[in-house]
């Protein structure tokens, strides 16, 4: 639940750094000071849900398909965007797919992000808002600071404070028995458990909804995502039994069905042919539940 804010206008939400009052992003972190300055036009801190993946495992089109269903009013949920800056994930997300295009690659570069920050409520308790922020990271920089901690401080300081994590996973790939999907979420959750710095009798309690993706090539992960995590992610199922004393599990789908064009090179690229969401909102539903 969101508290009441104690940071200044020119101080980084993320990395507490202290910045010009004419900064627009952090000199440290790269992350954008506009996030600090609604925060604090609203009186309080917002919650961080932090979204996280392998590169193509489809963070982009998830996040910007849920922030659209909520702006739409799915599931009886009324959220209201912050700032013009986050509508701009959503409104990438759902022009490409309406053009039959996958949205492009989330660049590397920290400044090059989108970010949004929007109040949510429920119809079943409409008094009660909720204050979210949630960036879109690329995989190849979630990579690069796992295999590397400090290399990208902004990863490393929005998990540290996050409220509740959602863990998107490639199940197409885990059904087919490439071990890498379960090896890169194997090593984000361990990378979790490292920042929360707890002892081994300790369990880390942060929620984190691991969000099993592109499961329409996999009926089974809709039928029971645990035994289908179980089953095809062991190692990461281990560990998260071992180390996590709040984890769910769940089965999602975007895109319903995909064809194959060229590019002017003749590279081969998928098309999104339609949309068909299933199992989106519900991990939101569960972490906004814990917090």
């Amino acid at each position: 639940m969101s508290v009441t804010a104690t940071i200044a206008a020119e101080e980084c939400m993320i990395c507490r750094t202290t910045n010009g009052a004419d900064a627009l992003l952090c000199a440290q972190c790269a992350a954008p000071l506009a996030l600090t300055r609604e925060s604090v036009i609203q009186g309080r801190k917002p919650c961080i849900i932090t979204v996280i993946g392998d590169t193509n495992v489809g963070k982009t089109v998830y996040l910007g398909y849920l922030l659209d269903m909520l702006s739409r009013r799915a599931g009886d949920y009324e959220a209201v965007p912050r700032g013009p800056f986050s509508i701009n994930l959503q409104q990438t997300v759902m022009s490409h797919i309406a053009s039959r295009a996958f949205p492009p690659k989330t660049p590397n570069e920290v400044d090059q992000w989108h970010w949004a920050y929007c109040q949510v409520s429920h119809k079943r308790r409409p008094d009660r808002w909720y204050d979210l922020v949630m960036p879109d990271m690329a995989g190849e920089a979630l990579a690069a600071e796992v295999d590397a901690p400090q290399s990208y401080m902004v990863i490393r300081g929005l998990l540290a404070q996050s409220e509740g994590v959602m863990v998107l996973v490639d199940a197409s790939q885990a059904a087919m028995g490439h071990v890498h999907a379960d090896f890169f979420a194997f090593k984000l959750m361990s990378y979790l458990d490292q920042l929360s710095e707890l002892k081994m009798d300790t369990k880390v309690d942060t929620p984190v909804a691991v969000v099993l993706c592109k499961s329409d090539y996999c009926p089974q992960a809709f039928d029971d995502p645990i035994t289908f995590a179980r089953t095809n992610l062991n190692r990461l199922w281990n560990l998260c039994e071992s180390r996590f004393a709040n984890v769910a599990f769940f089965a999602t789908s975007v895109i319903g069905a995909i064809g194959f064009g060229t590019d002017g090179e003749d590279n081969i690229v998928p098309v999104p042919l339609h949309s068909a969401p299933r199992g989106v909102l519900e991990p939101f539903e569960w972490l906004l539940a814990g917090m």
